[in-house]
This record gives C-alpha cells, sequence and structure tokens, in this order.
C-alpha cells in the first residue's frame, strides 16, 4: 500500500505569529509523532507552506483577511518546532492560496493508496487540500486526524470535520 502524510501549513505565523492560536500549539508533539511513525514505515511525506510576498494585500485573501502572514523567508514562514525539525528532509510544495493544485496532482501521479491529512486551519486549507486531493482520486482512502488538526475557531473545526466526514474522507479521533 503507497501511503502519504501531508502536514498542511504549520507554520510559525499559524501556531504563535501573526495568525496564531492556542490550539495550534498544542498539535506539535502529535504532528512530530506522526511524521515519524510514518517516515518509519518507509511512507512519503510532504508539507505545505502558505507563502506570501508584498502583493498579498492586492490579492482577494488579503483584501478579505488584511493580516500579513507568512510572507517568504521570514520567520513566521518557517516551520513550527518540532515538527519543523521533524520534517527538514520531507518535500515541501509551496503554495499561495488555501489549496494547492500542485499537492493534488504529485498525488495523482504518484498513485497513492491512503493519504493522511494534518495541521492546520481545518476549516481553511486542510479542507481546501483534502477536497482537492479526493477530487481526482476518489477511490484513495484520505483521512484526517481531529488531533492533529486545529482552527481558531473550534466551532468552525467541529464543523469543518462534520463536513469532510459527510464527504466520505475518514475523520479519526474526534
Amino acid at each position: 500500500m503507497k501511503k502519504l502524510l501531508v502536514v498542511v501549513d504549520y507554520q510559525n505565523d499559524f501556531v504563535n505569529g501573526s495568525l496564531g492560536f492556542k490550539a495550534a500549539e498544542a498539535l506539535d508533539e502529535p504532528i512530530a509523532a506522526k511524521v515519524e511513525a510514518y517516515r518509519a514505515e518507509g511512507a512519503d511525506i510532504v508539507y505545505t507552506m502558505d507563502t506570501h510576498g508584498p502583493q498579498y494585500f492586492d490579492m482577494q485573501e488579503g483584501k478579505k483577511l488584511p493580516i500579513m502572514h507568512c510572507q517568504n523567508g521570514t520567520e513566521g514562514w518557517k516551520l513550527y518546532g518540532k515538527t519543523g525539525e521533524v520534517c527538514k528532509d520531507a518535500m515541501t510544495i509551496g503554495k499561495h492560496t488555501f489549496g494547492s493544485m500542485d499537492l493534488a496532482e504529485m498525488a495523482l501521479f504518484k498513485g497513492y493508496d491512503a493519504i493522511e491529512i494534518c495541521g492546520v486551519v481545518t476549516n481553511i486549507c486542510v479542507m481546501a487540500n483534502a477536497i482537492l486531493l479526493k477530487a481526482p482520486q476518489p477511490e484513495a482512502e484520505i483521512t484526517i486526524d481531529a488531533k492533529c488538526v486545529a482552527s481558531n475557531d473550534k466551532r468552525l473545526n467541529d464543523e469543518a470535520l462534520d463536513v469532510l466526514e459527510s464527504m466520505q474522507f475518514n475523520v479519526i479521533n474526534r
């Protein structure tokens, strides 16, 4: 079975920076442990990095969320904590919006049977990437571990997990 772990946007700005929140900090150990377990199995690991530049405020996202974050090359753009350390040699996919077509195309090309997604923010980038991964490969088992995702709004986090479950994603550890 060909497996992939996707760590979505677990970057300083989403944990303790400009868009940081407490629930994100608590994910560091569980995500790092998951990365190490997947690595021990010989599975592929990829992380996405939200990446913005000076043009951010001219984009739709910047107009609707006018808080600079994950500016390319800054401390806030870097991966957070222990997760950042254990992901150093993993594949990186930069993205300038919520979901990554590059991630979806890479996963489709490699033909994974099972994909697990962790990271932040559940109701935005985690959900967007889950849907992009599922669309071209509807038979792939895609799992979201509720103990390894978070949002700055618990209600939206829980609702996102409900919607993902209704779309036939495996949501575990709720």
